[in-house]
């Protein structure tokens, strides 16, 4: 979804102890995309779906993006799900940006 480089730089981390820890972020980040899209991410690289085939894959854009920046910013500064004051839940601006790209069955 997103190398370690431009979440480093989002979430101001300039050393490598917690490299793991993001890239875990990444993969849990692009699962949720998946699985609250419905829709199957697919890189440039990878092969584009058939124009002729009704199919769910999506090419990565900076949308998609963006929101995963910004929900693992949120896991990142709130570790746990649930504090003694409130409960976190997935940002709205995250909603916001991956919402277009929900699929959904006609």
């Amino acid at each position: 979804m997103l190398d370690l480089t431009p979440l480093k730089h989002h979430l101001r981390i300039d050393h490598d102890d917690e490299d793991a820890l993001l890239t875990a972020y990444l993969n849990a980040a692009k699962s949720t995309f998946e699985l609250w899209t419905a829709r199957k991410l697919i890189m440039p690289p990878d092969t584009l779906p058939d124009k002729d085939k009704i199919t769910n894959e999506l090419m990565i854009n900076d949308a998609i993006k963006q929101g995963a920046l910004l929900l693992i910013g949120h896991w990142y500064a709130h570790r746990e799900a649930v504090s003694d004051r409130l409960l976190h839940t997935t940002p709205y601006a995250v909603e916001a940006l991956w919402l277009p790209y929900k699929y959904r069955r006609v």
